[in-house]
Order: structure tokens, then sequence, then C-alpha cells
């Protein structure tokens, strides 16, 4: 069953100010072996990871506002667990850090949480339940850790295991089955008052004869709501999904935002993150035809975004729904960029409630700040081209393939949904 438990966090986040994320759509090279997946090249993820960590300590531009910070699911080795926590350490106070853990068994993931127990109690009495239950040590777990330094500097480590398999992760074996996650922080932040859930890919869609996991997280947004008159701020979602615009995402997004059968207050203002590998990502066993990348950030249509076609992102309504939605492309990417305490704007007042601040690139030595010509050339629609308004005033444009900032084809203009 999916089991929600608060946790709550000493967050201070600078008033008046909109919050800033930094996206790493990185990528992500997984292997086969004796029927579970792993790594294939664990220290060029560390490096790359490393490389993004320095980035934000340093500050470099205005990194130094990130508020939140995510990594792709399976993307950390768990060799350089500890490496990570050394630099999580060094994080400014307020940040929130979100990475994909690599494969690792039941047994290092009971470690985990005994290890930081205080903050995993409901998790940990879950998995010792489990592992009294029969002999299941070995079983594969997919995870994340989320990591929050506080305001007063003081560091905080959670766990949180994917609750479904995607088809890779499903064996017929019992003894390399996906272990299943049951309990999953929502995190209320104090004295901000921003409320925020991570999930693992298919633990947004997922659903079975009993409940659905969105269903649920619904219901403790509406009842925070109720009791307090805050609600669900952030959901975000790492993957590292082959179909990432599938409908069985779409159609979660549809319902979560579309109130078709009774009001929602708890989540109507909620921002959705999507935090997706790279088109370099290689995972065996995923579907013919699919591809990687399309991070996104989503939020209600009443909270318009303008309608915008770039090279590196553009704006949609998801194929109709009830949404306004920043699409980025599918290339390796470090996207920053803001999103807003929604109740405390002035709708005469803001007219685009999310902005891009920046977009870095992989450089030789290091990532590369994506210029203002790059970011700027447009990508123009032909003539006769039919421009249909879709719901929440974002435009859908059907065009053809278009060139990148780096002169080569760009698929997202291919897949587009329309």
């Amino acid at each position: 069953m999916f089991q929600i438990v608060e946790k709550k966090l000493l967050i201070q986040f600078p008033l008046r100010q909109h919050l800033h994320v930094l996206a790493c759509q990185i990528p992500i090279t997984l292997e086969r072996h004796n029927l579970v997946y792993r790594l294939a090249n664990p220290e060029q993820n560390w490096q790359t990871i490393q490389s993004i960590m320095h980035m934000v300590i340093e500050g470099h531009g205005n990194l130094k506002k990130s508020n939140f910070l995510f990594f792709p699911e399976s993307s950390l080795p768990f060799e350089h667990l500890d490496d990570a926590l050394g630099l999580l350490k060094d994080m400014r106070p307020n940040t929130v850090t979100v990475l994909g853990l690599g494969p690792i068994t039941l047994a290092d993931y009971r470690d985990l949480l005994q290890r930081y127990a205080d903050d995993n109690r409901e998790a940990l009495e879950s998995v010792l339940d489990d592992l009294d239950s029969g002999d299941i040590e070995t079983l594969p777990v997919n995870s994340c850790m989320i990591a929050v330094k506080e305001d007063d500097g003081h560091l905080r480590i959670f766990f949180e295991a994917k609750s479904h398999p995607f088809v890779g992760e499903e064996n017929l074996d019992s003894d390399h089955y996906l272990y299943r996650g049951k309990v999953f922080p929502l995190f209320r932040c104090q004295p901000s008052c921003f409320n925020f859930m991570t999930l693992i890919c298919i633990d947004y869609a997922y659903r079975d004869l009993h409940q659905s996991n969105i269903s649920v997280i619904i219901e403790k947004a509406n009842q925070i709501f109720f009791e307090t008159r805050q609600k669900l701020d952030l959901l975000a979602i790492i993957e590292c999904n082959p179909k990432p615009e599938h409908d069985a995402f779409g159609d979660v997004v549809n319902g979560f935002y579309g109130e078709y059968l009774a009001r929602t207050p708890g989540v109507n203002d909620t921002a959705t993150l999507f935090c997706n590998c790279s088109e370099e990502t290689s995972c065996p066993g995923s579907p013919p035809g699919s591809g990687f990348g399309h991070s996104s950030a989503i939020i209600h249509k009443s909270h318009k975004l303008r309608s915008v076609d770039m090279a590196e992102y553009c704006t949609d309504d998801f194929g109709g729904r009830p949404v306004c939605r920043l699409r980025f492309g599918t290339a390796t990417r470090l996207y920053f960029f803001s999103l807003p305490f929604f109740h405390a704007l002035d709708p005469r007042a803001t007219r685009t409630p999310i902005k891009v601040h920046a977009i870095f690139r992989p450089g030789q030595e290091r990532w590369l700040r994506m210029s203002s010509d790059e970011l700027t050339r447009a990508i123009k629609p032909p003539e006769t081209a039919p421009i249909k308004p879709a719901v929440g005033g974002i435009h859908v444009v059907k065009e053809p393939a278009a060139a990148c900032a780096d002169g080569t084809a760009c698929p997202r203009h291919q897949t587009s949904a329309h």
C-alpha cells in the first residue's frame, strides 16, 4: 500500500522570491547482470554528478540561489554515496537535493535506513517487517535519496524506494523481482509553509484494484488544505523513462489537474516537475522507438504560460490537457529555472509564473552556459501551418523537424503532442 508520512523541515526560503530549480538531464548507461540492472559506467556517472554539485556549491552565475537540485533515477553509483554526502554537507542552507541511487539490494537499503534511522523510522519499520517474512535480502531496490540542508545548517537524509517496477525490472524469478517500497515522505517546510513530495518514475502513474498512488496524494493534499489551508506546492518525479510522454503519464496529469469529478483544492496550484535522463541514455529492455529526455515543468492552465517555441524548449498544453507545460528537449542539459509561490503572487501583476534563467551544456572540461543567441534562436513555423489556440492560452504548432542550437535535427519537434 502507498503510505504517506509527513516530515517536518526547518526551511526558510527567501521572501518575495521565486524558488530556483536545477534539473539535471544527464545520460545514464545501464546494463543487465544476473537478471537485474546495474550502472555500466559508474565512474563516469559520478564524475558528471560531482561536477554539477561543485558548480552549485561554488555558486557559478546565479546558481547560488538554487533551492532544489534534481538528478534522474538510478544516476548515483552506490559506491560513491559517501562521496556525495561529503559534498552535500557543503551545500548552502535551505537547499534540497534529490539523487536517484544506482540499483542496490534490500540489505543495502536496510543498512542505509538504519544509518539514518531518526529520519527514516517508518520506512525502516516497513523494510524490517518485510525482511522478517522471508529470505529476501538480495532483492533489487530502486531508490532515491532526498538530502535537505536546513536553515540552521543541519543536513538531514531521507530515503524512498520505488513502489512498482517498469517492464524491464520485472522477472519471473521472484529472487530478482524489484522490491516494492511502501512509505513515501511528504515534506512540510516551516516557517516557509512549502510542501513537496518526490516520486520515482512509474510510481507517478501506478494503480491497482485497491488504490491509485496519485489519488492517495490528492487526498492527502486535500486533507492538508482543509486542516491548515496549505497545499501541495511541488510534486517532483525523477525518471529514467524511455517514454516520458506516454499516455499513461499524460492521463494522470489530466486527472490530477482536471477536477472532473470533485474539487481538489490541495493540488490545483501544485507545480509538477519531471526530471528525466538525456537522449544519450542506454537501457536494455527499452521499447522500440523510445526516446529519453523531455524533462518538463507543469502547472494548472489558470496560471497561463506565454506561447514560446525555442531551440531548447517550448510551451504547450500537453496534448490538450488542462495544463500549461514548459517542455525541454532531449539533449544533455542542466536546466535552471524558477517555480513560483502561487499563493504569494498577484495575478494582475504576474504574467510569467515560470522563468528559465539559464541552460548549461557539456563542454570539454566543464559545463558551459548557453549564450543568449543560442537560447533565443526561435524556430519559425511554416507560413501555411495552422496555429490553433489551445487550452490555457498555449499555441500548439504542428511543424516539421527543425534545427537545434547545434544545427542537428531536433527530435522534440518530431514528437510534439498535438
